[in-house]
Parts: structure tokens; sequence; C-alpha cells
């Protein structure tokens, strides 16, 4: 799906137009082949680094080609089981700025229904904008998991294997997260030369906005694993602490039935045995065996086995 947006200083309103014009926002959703051999015949575009957008598995990257930049990133998405990274590609020309996508980006959104102020004349102003709410919805994924893991850390002995299982999907997102957001911030970076994109002053100072605002989510990022890691060390420890528990009691019991179990069977054999003759055989024996079973229970209990 190809859609061609238009607003400029005079016509605020951002309007979808039915064919190119110079200045005009490409979004292109899902493309097939066919809409990636137009684009790149109308636009002179490399048709390989097109199709690299829809690429699942797409790294970060800055690709300049014939006075066109390609700058391909990753983007927070929220899927049915896990959030994860889907790719975009960013291109910017000398008459036309172009966003590929393989998934609709929510934080897209923002821009359609014109909750900011831009202009698709502005390209390189508006390519910035993209990459600062882009670092914004991470900011906002970010932050909504660790406040999830802050809360499960505070009552440890309360995390259940779910919520185990919970922060390794985390962990998961947050590795992918930190795949994502330190090679962008080094593209962010190789842009202050001014080689690939042309920058004006106050682009440069938006620019290292957002190097900050990335190192910040990179930060966050680890500092979120590292907790979640000590969380599933915890974890680990306490399960095996009380694992060791029930064997350490399981033992002792073991031992403490053993005793009456092994003199009723020395007593029940059919050979000649002392106290046979006696009446009060059965409760000296039985009275011996419980003294023995107690006494060995009074130093498994000193002794906090019990």
């Amino acid at each position: 799906m190809i859609t061609y947006y238009l607003k400029t200083i005079k016509e605020p309103a951002l309007k979808t137009i039915p064919e190119f014009q110079v200045g005009a926002w490409i979004y292109v959703e899902s493309p097939t082949e066919k809409e990636i051999g137009g684009l790149a015949a109308q636009f002179s575009l490399n048709s390989a680094l097109l199709t690299d957008a829809i690429d699942p598995f797409e790294a970060p990257r800055l690709e300049v080609e014939d006075k066109i930049t390609y700058v391909y990133t990753r983007v927070p998405f929220s899927g049915k089981e896990e959030t994860r990274t889907v790719p975009l590609l960013v291109a910017v020309g000398e008459i036309f700025l172009l966003t590929v996508a393989s998934n609709p980006l929510p934080f897209l959104n923002r821009f359609f229904d014109e909750k900011i102020a831009f202009h698709t004349t502005q390209k390189t102003k508006l390519f910035l904008q993209l990459f600062l709410y882009l670092a914004r919805s991470y900011e906002s994924f970010l932050t909504s998991i660790n406040k999830e893991v802050r809360s499960a850390s505070v009552n440890l002995e309360q995390v259940a294997e779910k919520d185990i299982l919970r922060f390794v999907r985390f962990e998961s997102t947050l590795n992918d997260f930190l795949a994502a957001l330190v090679p962008t911030n080094t593209i962010l970076q190789s842009l202050l030369g001014g080689k690939a994109l042309h920058l004006y002053d106050e682009d440069e100072d938006l620019v290292e906005d957002l190097m900050l605002q990335n190192k910040q989510s990179i930060e966050l990022a680890k500092a979120t694993s590292q907790t979640i890691g000590n969380i599933r060390n915890t974890y680990s420890t306490i399960v095996t602490n009380k694992l060791n528990d029930v064997i350490r009691l399981l033992t002792a019991l073991t031992i403490i039935f053993t005793i009456p179990t092994t003199i009723a069977s020395f007593f029940g054999m059919n050979i000649r045995l002392p106290l046979e003759n006696s009446p009060y055989a059965f409760w000296i024996i039985g009275g011996f065996a419980i003294i023995i079973s107690l006494t060995l229970a009074v130093i498994f209990v000193r002794n906090r086995w019990l």
C-alpha cells in the first residue's frame, strides 16, 4: 500500500493526495514487489534497499546512494504474546521523504491524527521528528516494563513460576530493544557529521537531544534487564532453599520412623528372642522404640532439621 501525504506551511492541514507532489511524504506499508519496482523506477531508488525494509531481521544501519539517505531502524511493536521490534526505513531524497514498514506503526498515528505540528515539505525536520517520537515510544514501553519488574522485586517471596516466564519474555524484549537502540544511536552520531543529511543548527541540537534520550533508554533497558536477572537468581535461590528444607524434613522423618520399623522387624522373626515370655514385652519394646524416636526428634529439632 502506497499513500501520499502533503502538509505545507501555507496549507497546514494534512492531506492525502492521489499522486506524488514535490515535498510529499510517501508512506509505504507492506509493499508488493510491483509497488517496490514502481517506486524504484519513479524516484530512482534502489529496489534492493527498499526490499530490505520489509525483512523482519533487518538491523539498523545507514546507507547513502545517489544523494538519497536510507536510514534503517526498528520500532517497538506490541504483538499478541510479546512486544518486539519491527523494521522501518526512512529515506530522504531531494524532493521527498519516504517511509517503508511491514506493519502499521502506532507511533505514526500521532502524525496522521495531526497531534504533532509538522510539514512534509520540511524533510529533514520531519525525519528528526519521526525519530523523536520513535524514541518516546521506546521510553513508554521501557517505563511500563520497568514498573512491572520493580513492583515484582518488592515482594520476591510472592513471585511465582508464571512471573518468571513473564520476566523471560521481558528480558527477550529488552535485548531486542537494545539491539535496535544502540546502533540507532550510532546512526544519529554519524548524522552530526552532515555528510548523510544536511542539518541546520537547530537540527543538530535536536539530534543531540535524540542521542541523549536514546542513551537514557539504553541505560534503562540495561538496568531493567539486570533487575530481571537478579530476580531470577533470587527466585532460583529461594526455590533451592525450599527444596533443601523439604529434603531435610523428609530425611529426618524417614530416620525417625525407620527406628520403630527396624525394632519391630527384629522382634517379628520366628526365633527365640529376649522378653518372648514376658506379658509386658509389647509395651517394653514399643516404649523403647518410642523413646529412641523421640530422642532423635529432639536432636533434629535442636539442629533445626525439623
